[in-house]
């Protein structure tokens, strides 16, 4: 039932690599004085899109703004996960295990799609593994209704509306039924949870029967993750990066200010493999990566490793994939473990870091809670001083020192 008390009144011939951009909480409030108002005031946009009237009526068919979908947009936790816990928590035993059955199941799809697109198939598992658990939960909301509730409800509405219309129109070219468009609450379709824009530019029909079916045809949304990913860039045969030793006394403030070097360069600065192998090719640029600080596990990350986040953007997410593709082919846990004791910051406690910091004389700028280049200087430079590793790593083990 709507806020207005009425339900939408129809014609009786009636018959979502995003998550990360959404998080941030936008403007609510209902733009509109029932759904029937709004659904109609949005035919006009839709008909320009090319939908055809019978597929937006169908798409309609039973609509109501929905009060559950706008309480989930105000329940948006901020991230209260270290790279630790989100890691642990999405790559275990379980989900490596069955990643390997998927890929004996699937193998013909996962090799044809590699021939294909030269991604290889342990990403593509790790993806959908990642995603929806292997399909075994892809979100139980009407795509159409969820996304009508946001903008209606005026959240985030521009956005919204660009992804509805788009949503509309799959359903418009018969790639699937309204009552198949399944999702998350925000858009996030299929298999592997593509919005609709993305469907719109990167889903195949791998299977070849005239339809880009992402939520019943499992080679269609295999195929389509791997399109997606060469698409933006992929490397074949390269994998996303690798985790590795520091030396001692290692250098931090000269790797961070490097940013993005030669794997020869980092391995001149003394970092080599936890293997124990080679770097495979010299001249890969790569980016450090030190998740926990010093007293965690450490990485050099590859271009793939950037392309994995244009699926979500974030270095957790991206971390996960790659470790639990590799898990998947036979890897083990990181060599390295994880320092105990340690938790993530909010936004507020960030910015106690860098109170603290200031009273101790420590030039860190204005206490906002973000951590630029000033205040990992300013860490470095208290972290120096108490003899510890001075590698710029703000974190609830550091917030815990500065108040002692």
């Amino acid at each position: 039932m709507h806020p207005s008390g009425k339900k939408i009144a129809l014609s009786p011939r009636l018959s979502l690599l995003a998550l990360a951009a959404i998080l941030a909480l936008g403007t609510v409030g209902p733009a509109f004085a029932n759904s029937a108002d709004f659904v109609r005031s949005l035919w006009p946009q839709a008909q320009a899109q090319g939908v055809s009237r019978a597929a937006y009526e169908a798409a309609f068919a039973g609509y109501s703004y929905s009060p559950k979908i706008m309480e989930l947009t105000r329940k948006q936790p901020e991230f209260s996960q270290t790279v630790q816990q989100y890691v642990d928590r999405r790559v275990t035993d379980a989900q490596a295990s069955k990643g390997r059955a998927m890929r004996g199941e699937w193998n013909q799809t996962l090799t044809g799609a590699q021939q294909r697109y030269g991604v290889q198939p342990e990403i593509v598992l790790a993806i959908w593994g990642m995603e929806t658990n292997f399909g075994g939960f892809m979100g139980g909301e009407n795509t159409i209704h969820a996304l009508a509730t946001l903008v209606e409800g005026g959240y985030r509405a521009d956005f919204f509306r660009r992804e509805l219309l788009t949503a509309l129109r799959i359903i418009s070219d018969g790639n699937v039924s309204p009552s198949n468009m399944v999702g998350s609450w925000a858009g996030a379709m299929g298999h592997t949870q593509f919005m609709p824009s993305s469907f719109m530019a990167y889903a195949v029909d791998y299977n070849g029967d005239g339809r880009k079916d992402i939520w019943n045809s499992v080679p269609d949304a295999l195929g389509s993750t791997a399109n997606y990913l060469k698409r933006f860039g992929w490397r074949p045969g390269e994998t996303w990066g690798y985790e590795i030793k520091l030396p001692a006394g290692f250098n931090f403030a000269a790797a961070r200010q490097l940013e993005r070097a030669p794997l020869s360069q980092w391995q001149a600065m003394g970092i080599t493999r936890v293997s124990g192998k080679p770097f495979p090719r010299q001249g890969d640029m790569a980016r450090i990566y030190m998740p926990a600080g010093a007293a965690g596990p450490s990485f050099l990350l590859l271009p793939n490793f950037d392309v994995i986040k244009r699926y979500n953007n974030s270095d957790s997410y991206a971390l996960a994939v790659g470790h639990l593709a590799d898990r998947i082919i036979g890897g083990g846990q990181f060599a390295a473990s994880w320092p105990s004791g340690d938790y993530a910051l909010s936004k507020e406690q960030r910015a106690q870091v860098q109170s603290l910091l200031a009273r101790a004389g420590y030039d860190v700028g204005s206490p906002d809670g973000v951590i630029g280049p000033k205040t990992r200087a300013a860490v470095m430079a208290y972290q120096n001083r108490a003899g510890l590793p001075a590698d710029g790593h703000v974190s609830g083990r550091l917030l815990d020192m500065l108040k002692r």
